[in-house]
C-alpha cells in the first residue's frame, strides 16, 4: 500500500462522525432488514412495472450516470432490492453486483438475475474487498440507514477503485417536500422508523477531501410521486398505463424551473480520488 492510501485511510477514519453504539448499529440495520423483508412483493411489483421503469430512465438513470461509459465495468447496486437499476446496467453491459441486507429481497434479485452474482449483507459493513468496484450506484438506499449514512459512504469509498464513480438518487433535506415528507414517514406503514431525508450539503463537506463532486441535480416532481411511488399513494397498478404518460411529459416540464426547494430528490455523480 503506498504512501498516500495510508494517509487517505487514516484520515477516513478520523472523520467528523460519531462512534457507533453497536446497539445502535444492529438496531438500524435490523429495521431495514425487517423492513423490506415485510413489503418486499408490494415493492417490487410498484417499482418494477413499466410505467415506473420509463420514470427511472429518463429522470434517474440518465441524470446518474451521464458521461460514463458503463461497458465493462464492475458495478456494485448497493441496497439493490429486486435489482431494477441492474436491468438498466446490464443493457449497458456492466458487470454488476447486488447488495441488500433482506434476504427476500436477495432471492428476488438472484430469480430475476441469474448472470448476477449478489451479496446478503449490509452496505455498513459489506465484506467486499478494497478497490474492487469502478462504480457504486444506489437509487434511494441512503436514506434508509439512518443516522449512518457517513459510515456507508466511507464503506463506498473504500470498495471503489481510485478514479471510481459513487452515482446516487436520494430524497435530500432543505425541501418544501421534505417538510411534508417527514410527516409522512412517522404514520405511513412503507416508512421505516429511521428513514430521514439526505443532507447533501454536510455530506460533501465532510467528502469534499475523498471525492470530486461531478454532478448534482435536484429532479422530481408529479410523476415521481404519482408514477414511481405508486405504491405510497396507494395507486392501483392496472391506473397507472392510462394517466402515466401524462405526467411524465409534465414532469419534464416542470423540472425546467425546479429548484433545490422545490425538488423530491437529488442525483449526485461523485469521483473517488
Amino acid at each position: 500500500m503506498s504512501t498516500a492510501s495510508i494517509t487517505l485511510e487514516r484520515d477516513l477514519g478520523r472523520l467528523a462522525t460519531p462512534a457507533a453504539d453497536p446497539r445502535t448499529f444492529d438496531l438500524t440495520e435490523q429495521l431495514q432488514q425487517d423492513h423490506y423483508d415485510n413489503i418486499a412483493a408490494e415493492y417490487e411489483a410498484h417499482y418494477s412495472d413499466a410505467s415506473s421503469l420509463e420514470y427511472r430512465q429518463k429522470f434517474i438513470y440518465q441524470p446518474m450516470f451521464e458521461g460514463l461509459n458503463l461497458a465493462g465495468l464492475k458495478v456494485l447496486d448497493a441496497m439493490c432490492g429486486a435489482g431494477q437499476t441492474t436491468e438498466h446496467l446490464l443493457l449497458n453491459n456492466s458487470e454488476v453486483t447486488g447488495l441488500d441486507i433482506s434476504p427476500a429481497v436477495i432471492e428476488s434479485f438472484n430469480a430475476r438475475w441469474e448472470s448476477c452474482s449478489a451479496v446478503c449483507k449490509s452496505l455498513l459493513d459489506s465484506g467486499l474487498p478494497d478497490e474492487s468496484y469502478d462504480c457504486v450506484a444506489i437509487v434511494g438506499g441512503l436514506h434508509h440507514i439512518q443516522p449512518h449514512v457517513s459510515r456507508a459512504v466511507k464503506e463506498i469509498h473504500r470498495v471503489l477503485k481510485p478514479g471510481g464513480y459513487f452515482c446516487f438518487m436520494e430524497p435530500h433535506s432543505g425541501s418544501f417536500p421534505d417538510v411534508i415528507r417527514r410527516f409522512w414517514y412517522k404514520h405511513d406503514r412503507f416508512f421505516s422508523d429511521n428513514e430521514e431525508a439526505i443532507d447533501v450539503a454536510a455530506l460533501e463537506q465532510e467528502f469534499a477531501p475523498y471525492f470530486a463532486f461531478k454532478r448534482v441535480k435536484y429532479s422530481g416532481n408529479i410523476a415521481f410521486l404519482l408514477v414511481l411511488n405508486s405504491l405510497i399513494f396507494r395507486i392501483p397498478l392496472r391506473a397507472k398505463p392510462f394517466y402515466s404518460p401524462v405526467l411524465l411529459k409534465l414532469e419534464s416540464l416542470i423540472n425546467k424551473f425546479q429548484s433545490k426547494k422545490s425538488s423530491c430528490f437529488v442525483v449526485g455523480q461523485w469521483q473517488k480520488k
